[in-house]
């Protein structure tokens, strides 16, 4: 099958990805400073490469789009004409829900199949190891072209275009969330000499619990302390600017703390009714 496979972006993931055999193209071929580095990428992984997308396509049967996120609606719209009638488009690139259908829309117009395929783990050491999330109305078929191109973990996410890439970018919100978070911790943590006394006292008072017991109990005491929280950020804020870190995430959170306490709403039981309740909040003097 690999013949009839072809790779649309052939950097990390590509690379991590591609079996012997199948096509590939990256645009970095056309451009004489980055060619002899992308057609060395493409003779180490043992692919057959093209500087020409058209004929990188022409005996395509399933495409896998591995493009920077920036250009993943673009590689549809570029694309979409030089695809074979009813061949698979497996979107892999991160990007929002509302960018998926758009390239969906493009590649169905040109006779293509299209499907929002999410990357949900990093693509190294994992390769084809990594867990794949499918949806769209061609995902029964992309999830078995996926398996017969050698993915070990690939889930159906829905029916609809948008529905695998909203789990991944939403997740994010929170992985590359915590990842901002402790670095400008980490930071002002290393500044003030106290590294050792933070994470000991981190390490003491973060509780083993699930991720929704987790969201129930943030909400809870943003909704019942909000207001006081923010103001002591603020504090917070002063403190690493005084030690010369940017409070970049921290100012966000004031904002947010802020935002919660000021709906005056006493915290309802349950996860489910808290975020009802900040969504459509009561009048303050209900609450």
């Amino acid at each position: 099958m690999t013949s009839n496979v072809t790779f649309i972006g052939f950097g990390e993931a590509g690379r991590a990805f591609a079996p012997a055999g199948v096509r590939a193209f990256d645009f970095k071929a056309h451009d004489t400073a980055t060619r002899p580095d992308m057609l060395a990428a493409f003779a180490s992984s043992g692919v057959e490469g093209f500087d020409d997308p058209a004929e990188a396509l022409s005996q395509a049967q399933v495409v896998l789009c591995l493009v920077t996120a920036d250009q993943a609606v673009a590689a549809a719209r570029d694309y979409a004409p030089m695809l074979p009638k009813g061949a698979l488009w497996l979107d892999m690139n991160s990007v929002a829900p509302s960018s998926k259908r758009r390239a969906a829309a493009l590649i169905e117009a040109a006779g293509g199949r299209y499907a929002d395929v999410a990357v949900m783990a990093p693509v190294l050491p994992q390769r084809l190891g990594v867990p794949l999330l499918v949806a769209g109305p061609h995902a029964d078929a992309a999830a078995t072209a996926l398996q017969a191109s050698g993915f070990a973990k690939v889930s159906i996410a829905g029916e609809n275009v948008g529905e695998a890439s909203a789990i991944k970018m939403i997740r994010s919100v929170m992985v590359k969330g915590l990842e901002a978070l402790t670095t400008e911790c980490a930071l002002a943590a290393e500044r003030a000499g106290v590294s050792d006394a933070v994470i000991a006292s981190l390490d003491a008072s973060w509780k083993d619990q699930s991720w929704g017991q987790r969201f129930d109990y943030n909400l809870d005491r943003m909704m019942a302390h909000g207001l006081r929280r923010a103001a002591e950020m603020e504090e917070v804020a002063v403190t690493l600017s005084d030690l010369g870190v940017d409070p970049v995430m921290t100012r966000g959170t004031i904002e947010r703390q802020r935002a919660i306490g000021a709906l005056a709403v006493s915290p309802p039981e349950g996860l489910a009714a808290k975020l009802a309740a900040i969504q459509t909040p009561e009048p303050a003097s209900a609450a």
